[in-house]
């Protein structure tokens, strides 16, 4: 598989792996945010990072994007790999459809962002403009532009943050079929425990800037969060961010039938 090499150059992903990091660290005004952190997702892996606000989660999806390169260390990605951010930062002066291929080599046809937007459910509104969209649409189709680019690395920085409960159960459903249906690698940046968990093949603890702790989800899917072993990884992953499982989780929300 072609990669993306960001220093040191070595020579290919290692056998078996989407991403390989080793040694990475990147600072900021002298203070490192990453130190010395080390990374493997495979092909086809759903992985989640969850961790406190600030402690590099988001450095990181930045670094594996190609979009920071101040870095000392191996980052080792494929080529064909896109980004889902928090704002799905769609040109309002372009209508969707040409949002969707924005960015992309040559002049493809509009025929190209319908079939992505078809597969995220808003093929209706190719023609629409950004600001008459919803919120759960603009995430949409901020998806679709990155889908149409046959990713094998899908990177999501909390795409899901600015949703309303509802729309955010529908999206987080979304992704987790667009996976099973496109077998990409994918990496998810989350604040939400639930989220990690519900989602993921395996879900990491960010901390000190490395991979503090790790856990896989052997749950069969899809899942079930009123199942006790969803509770204990959920409560262990809240222990290990250092917060108290005391708050109901949104099963527990739910009125009784």
């Amino acid at each position: 598989m072609a990669t993306d090499v960001h220093r040191p150059v070595t020579p290919a992903v290692p056998t078996g792996s989407a991403v390989h990091v080793e040694g990475l660290t990147r600072s900021f005004d002298g203070r490192a945010v990453i130190d010395d952190l080390r990374l493997d997702v495979r092909p086809g892996e759903f992985v989640a990072l969850l961790g406190r606000s600030g402690c590099g989660k988001s450095t990181l999806l930045r670094i594996l994007a190609g979009l920071d390169r101040d870095i000392e260390g191996t980052v080792l990605v494929p080529r064909r790999k896109a980004v889902a951010f928090q704002s799905p930062r769609l040109m309002p002066w372009k209508k969707v459809w040409r949002n969707v291929l924005l960015g992309l080599p040559g002049k493809p046809e509009r025929d190209v962002a319908e079939r992505a937007l078809d597969e995220v459910g808003l093929s209706h509104r190719a023609s629409a403009w950004p600001k008459t969209l919803s919120g759960g649409e603009a995430q949409r189709a901020s998806l679709a532009r990155a889908l149409v680019r046959e990713p094998d690395l899908l990177l999501l920085d909390e795409p899901f943050g600015a949703l309303d409960a509802l729309t955010r159960i529908k999206a987080q459903r979304l992704v987790g079929e667009l996976w099973q249906r496109r077998g990409c690698a994918v990496l998810l940046v989350t604040h939400d425990v639930e989220e990690a968990v519900l989602l993921a093949d395996r879900v990491l603890v960010m901390d000190g800037g490395v991979i503090a702790y790790e856990t896989r989800v052997d749950l069969e899917r899809p899942r079930d969060l009123t199942d006790p072993r969803f509770a204990e990884l959920r409560a262990e992953l809240l222990r290990r961010l250092g917060v108290d499982d005391t708050a109901p989780s949104e099963a527990e929300k739910q009125p009784a039938a």
